[in-house]
């Protein structure tokens, strides 16, 4: 008999829409400039940016305003954004090409392919994961993106020193994240306060993500943590 086919469980769902004449514009015009493609093949970072600086990857970049706002505001900086919904990724080059960006890439791929198979180990200099789908049914908790298994990528990703920055309006995956993260020795949480969270930081772009969760009456929980030198792990 043959064996099932094991189908990965996806933190998305395609859900494309259609894209606006500016949108199909920009790809048309954008995606050779900042689009990376979607291949098995490790990505060299240096290459693809044509320089050394700090790479920053934001993981699920929405319609690209907090990317766009962060390669604007750090031009020492690069930043690698991942989106898979297409719409999203046309405005993001709508955005970049207008601010005439050139420290910005973007990959429409699978978040986990490309941190497994795509980028070197601490080769980051920062990961943020700005309100991901918190999937809030029981039954769906699966198919959340922080798990332990994502901790465990990340702490090889990050360079030590390197942060990664996560904020999300939905408390019970906030709490989740807390705990997934703690529990990971290299990874060490920045946080003054008991509670494990720290304010919103003045640089994190206002997303609509948040916006509408604040609409909502949702709290907002930002979280920091730092990868540790291997030596200064328990």
């Amino acid at each position: 008999m043959s064996q099932p086919i094991l189908r990965p469980v996806r933190s998305y769902v395609l859900r494309q829409g259609r894209l606006t004449s500016g949108q199909q514009r920009a790809f048309d015009q954008f995606w050779s400039r900042f689009g990376v493609a979607a291949e098995p093949t490790s990505l060299n970072l240096p290459e693809l940016f044509g320089n050394d600086q700090p790479v920053w990857l934001e993981i699920g970049c929405g319609n690209g305003t907090a990317l766009a706002e962060s390669a604007d505001r750090y031009p020492e900086r690069n930043f690698l954004g991942i989106e898979v919904h297409t719409p999203g990724v046309g405005h993001l080059l709508q955005r970049l090409a207008a601010q005439n960006s050139h420290n910005a890439r973007i990959l429409q791929q699978d978040a986990l392919e490309v941190l497994r198979h795509r980028l070197a180990d601490q080769s980051l200099a920062g990961v943020c994961v700005f309100f991901p789908d918190p999937w809030p049914k029981k039954r769906h908790h699966k198919r959340r993106l922080v798990q332990q298994g994502f901790a465990q990528l990340i702490a090889h990703k990050l360079q030590p020193g390197g942060i990664l920055h996560l904020a999300t309006d939905w408390e019970p995956y906030a709490e989740q994240m807390l705990a997934v993260l703690s529990a990971e020795p290299r990874l060490r949480n920045m946080a003054t306060g008991d509670h494990g969270y720290v304010p919103r930081p003045p640089d994190r772009p206002l997303t609509r993500f948040e916006q509408r969760g604040q609409a909502l009456g949702h709290p907002v929980r930002d979280m920091i943590f730092q990868r540790i030198a291997a030596d200064m792990a328990p």
